[in-house]
């Protein structure tokens, strides 16, 4: 019946205020406004309502009812001043100002009226100011920019200037308030590189966070122009115009909305159609012959970030349906392009491999088979309707789309190789004396090679084929293609020693040529990518990685390839990487399957003697030497879809096999990699964040975190290795981490509270638990530190939970580290809670055993913290200090107390000796007492 009673429910609304639960509070006046009519009682449920959502900083809700209350009573005071201070948060001073007007008219000796009009009236006069100020700047950096007679360094000023007023919130609103899209445009229109770009980040600036200036910009400076800038043969402007669209996509997706906590809600605005004309223009620009490589390899991006789905749980996969539709043979056309050939589209080092990255993310994005046949039927019918007997530049385009193919879905390109004349044309352009339409054939058969089904194929029908080529070609660029091929078929048997394809010693003269081409500063870099590419297959012999890691100049070579703007070359050198590393995957080897194997006549693969450990240690400590680190740095930094998540894998697991040697830790943190692992430990594949977020751990284990992860990247750290403490991981992974989060937990409190506001309380205390020694170790080590938080502190407070008997009795585990942190914990508890001291006596029996085994300890450190319980206990409580004395602690006390002072042991004395004068204090020994009697 109280339910129903609105009277009632105020009632109880204004007792959950009194006890700041505005949640349950805003309920019951909610309910009760739901149920009466009654002006004068609505009036007030509005006004305590608005009051919640004051303290809750709701304050358009607020201003919302207490305008309801006023709307009943314009005299209601409080509603008035609710408002006003609602209206002041919202940024609308004027309004607010009103309202603290007619308060203090009401009651003009009110000091808090009178405080609020001043401090409003000094607010609206500063802002006025800004504002004046902040046009007056706009204006004069316009001059500036477009006054022909300024020179070159005032005007990038302006420009830089420009940029960061733009980022600001107010400062974005006054340039487009005043007539600012109109002077940008004509900046663009200058025609003058430098001042177009400062013009589009401008744009860019304006758009961020504001979904509809962002609509307004796009309109305004027109979707055509936009890609007309993009479109532009300079890469500076067709990556800013990028960010520009991707500014403007995030806000129309509601990815890049601020919250606004505080501020007036966004307007609804439907800006579906315009995201799909976004996605439309870029489909056509792919395909257009005035867009340069730069503007195409862009418009590739866009797509790639913007159609696919992120998340596969989402259902709606229509984006990725209609860019098939409209625009598959489109991203086709760019994926068979050759530089080579006639009439070829500008492109860069990259554009192929992206609408192969593209082509992928498309197929992986469809959810049934239905929706994949008809990808298949379409890329079957683009490919087939360009062989043409009578033009071989045709049948050049359609090999060439089926390479781009198997780069991307590789399971699409599969299927074309086995349509009628597919692998016979290949064959016939091998055989031709063009060398384009060879290099085409080649890389296509190279492609073809990528799974071990497709290889068992080719190694019958087409080795000869490509020793031939090797043997016979005098092109270089035939020549090195031609070898990798040989390479990645040499490769077939993987890492297994006993099946190798060639005869012995043919795969290190294979890699000996590749080493020698990568080398040769005279070739062009895309011939020399090619002999990366070789070595990515022929390092999985252990001989060619060992002779690869000790040949410098090649390994220098291969590093400065790396950081080229060719970022094709990504994957092969991480390929590399893994493979000198030993960094892959290897399936662990049963004693009895293994004997079973041998026994049925079965393969059993065979480990190289090069791939013991030792082995690889060295490799590691010569690579390290030699650069690696920095260059993994400058492959991350890459801006482009090609440093795919599977590249991003093979990174990290490269950099956790860098960081097994405690020993080079310190050199991989100096040349940037604990910055380098950030990222690839938030962002990737789930196997790649593990093996990044394990060597962050390894460095955080051993390293002092303000050196390995300076400034606010210290705290970056915590999500990685919090992310560990999983009982699906291994042992190693939950120990290292929880090791980094006791070293992290002792440096600040900020750290503590990020690592509780990661939620890994309930994880470490899991681990407590764990039968594995190390691992309950580490985890009470990270408690013992945790501890000195007051979050920390109420959980073993909180009644109906044994953490504190936990900790107890693994202070009486015989392990001394184990021992110590319990120790600590305790001590830092019981000195900060009495109510613990207390708690500690009544939750197990062997409280008092296990503290007089801590007094005794042979350890300096553990006995000390057990005398700092037990003082603790006795400052708490003169009941727990009888219950002491009148144990064989006083014994223990005076033993220790009477010892000469002596500097190892003088900590431990003086807390023995304070004990006893507490004994004294509270007249349960006397001072002349010889035994405590």
């Amino acid at each position: 019946m109280a339910e129903m009673d609105p009277i009632q429910l105020k009632e109880s609304g204004n007792e959950f205020f009194q006890n700041k639960d505005y949640d349950k509070a805003i309920d019951c006046y909610t309910k009760a406004i739901q149920l009466t009519k009654e002006k004068k009682v609505l009036a007030t449920l509005y006004r305590n309502r608005a009051a919640c959502y004051l303290k809750k900083e709701n304050y358009v809700p607020a201003a919302s009812d207490a305008s309801k209350a006023i709307d009943v009573d314009a005299s209601d005071i409080k509603a008035l001043f609710r408002r006003s201070q609602a209206l002041e948060k919202l940024g609308k001073l004027d309004q607010a100002f009103k309202d603290a007007q007619r308060c203090a008219t009401m009651e003009p000796k009110n000091k808090m009226f009178q405080e609020t009009l001043q401090r409003l009236n000094h607010d609206i006069q500063e802002k006025l100011k800004i504002q004046f100020s902040t046009d007056s700047r706009v204006e004069r950096m316009f001059e500036v920019l477009l006054d022909e007679n300024v020179g070159k360094e005032r005007k990038e000023k302006a420009a830089n200037n420009l940029i960061v007023l733009a980022r600001e919130d107010a400062g974005a609103e006054r340039i487009f308030r005043n007539n600012g899209l109109n002077l940008l445009l004509q900046l663009i229109e200058t025609k003058k590189p430098e001042m177009m770009l400062a013009a589009i980040r401008t744009l860019s600036g304006m758009c961020s966070r504001h979904k509809s200036r962002a609509l307004a910009v796009m309109h305004f400076v027109e979707l055509d122009k936009i890609c007309s800038l993009m479109a532009l043969d300079n890469e500076e402007i067709a990556l800013a115009t990028s960010s520009l669209f991707q500014t403007i996509l995030d806000n129309f997706e509601g990815k890049d909305s601020k919250e606004h906590h505080g501020k007036d809600e966004a307007l609804v605005l439907d800006t579906s159609k315009d995201v799909k004309m976004v996605i439309t223009r870029l489909l056509e620009m792919l395909v257009h012959p005035s867009v340069s490589g730069h503007g195409r390899d862009q418009a590739l991006n866009l797509l790639i970030r913007n159609v696919p789905r992120k998340d596969l749980a989402i259902k709606d996969n229509t984006k990725s349906l209609e860019t098939i539709d409209l625009g598959l043979k489109k991203i086709l056309k760019v994926g068979g392009q050759f530089p080579e050939m006639p009439n070829c589209l500008p492109l860069t080092e990259n554009t192929c491999l992206t609408a192969s990255i593209l082509l992928n993310k498309l197929y992986c994005d469809l959810r049934d088979d239905q929706e994949r046949a008809n990808f298949r039927k379409i890329c079957e019918g683009y490919v087939t309707s360009k062989f043409d007997p009578k033009n071989m530049d045709k049948n050049l385009h359609a090999i060439q789309c089926v390479s781009a193919l198997l780069q991307g879905p590789f399971d699409v390109g599969n299927s074309i190789l086995a349509l009628q004349g597919v692998m016979e044309m290949m064959v016939a352009l091998c055989g031709s004396d063009r060398e384009i339409d060879q290099m085409v054939a080649l890389e296509a058969i190279i492609h073809a090679a990528s799974k071990a089904s497709r290889a068992g194929f080719i190694i019958t029908n087409g080795i000869t084929l490509l020793k031939d080529m090797y043997k016979k070609s005098t092109n270089e660029k035939i020549k090195i293609r031609a070898l990798v091929g040989l390479c990645k078929l040499g490769s077939a048997g993987g890492t297994d020693y006993g099946l190798r394809q060639f005869s012995e010693g043919s795969t290190e003269k294979l890699a000996k040529q590749c080493r020698k081409w990568l080398c040769n500063q005279n070739i062009d870099i895309r011939t020399r990518k090619w002999a990366i590419e070789g070595m990515a297959y022929l390092t999985l012999d252990a001989d060619v990685k060992d002779d690869f890691v000790q040949d410098e100049p090649a390994m220098q070579a291969m590093f400065d390839l790396s950081k080229s703007a060719d970022k094709t070359i990504l994957y092969a050198v991480a390929s590399v990487l893994v493979n000198c590393t030993n960094s892959y995957d290897v399936k662990e080897k049963i004693p009895e399957l293994v004997e079973l194997a041998k026994l049925s006549k079965q393969h059993v693969p065979e480990d190289h003697p090069k791939d013991k450990k030792d082995f690889v240690m060295q490799r590691v400590k010569r690579l390290i030497k030699a650069g690696v680190v920095s260059a993994l740095a400058v492959m991350l930094k890459a801006d482009s879809a090609i440093l795919t998540d599977q590249t991003k894998e093979l990174m990290a697991r490269v950099f956790l096999a860098l960081v097994e040697d405690v020993r080079d830790r310190g050199k991989i943190v100096a040349q940037g990699g604990g910055k380098s692992l950030l990222p690839l430990a938030l962002h990737g594949t789930d196997v790649g964040k593990v093996k990044a977020s394990h060597a962050l751990a390894k460095i955080a284990a051993i390293s002092d975190p303000e050196i390995a992860f300076p400034g606010e990247r210290i705290y970056e750290v915590v999500r990685p290795l919090v992310s560990l403490l999983n009982t699906e991981l291994d042992g190693l992974q939950n120990y290292e981490a929880l090791m980094g989060l006791t070293n992290l937990s002792a440096k600040s409190e900020k750290l503590r509270q990020k690592i509780i506001k990661e939620k890994a309380l309930p994880e470490i205390e899991c681990y407590m638990y764990e039968e594995h020694d190390q691992i309950r170790q580490a985890a009470t080590e990270c408690m013992c530190n945790m501890v000195i938080s007051k979050e920390v502190q109420e959980r073993f407070m909180a009644e109906g939970n044994d953490r504190l008997k936990l900790m107890i009795l693994l202070c009486g585990e015989d392990e001394v580290k184990l021992q110590r942190a319990g120790s600590g914990a305790l001590a830092t508890l019981t000195a900060s809670h009495k109510e613990l001291c207390q708690k500690l006596t009544t939750v197990t029996a062997q409280w008092l055993e296990i503290l007089q085994r801590l007094c005794l300890h042979d350890n300096v450190e553990v006995q000390h913290r057990g005398l700092v319980i037990v003082l603790n206990l006795m400052e708490a409580d003169k009941e727990i200090a009888k219950k002491l004395i009148e144990s064989e602690l006083l014994e223990i006390l005076t033993m220790i107390g009477k010892m000469e002072d002596n500097a190892k042991n003088q900590n431990v004395i003086n807390v023995a000796r304070e004990c006893l004068v507490k004994a004294m204090d509270y007249s349960l020994i006397k001072p002349t007492s010889q035994h405590g009697k």
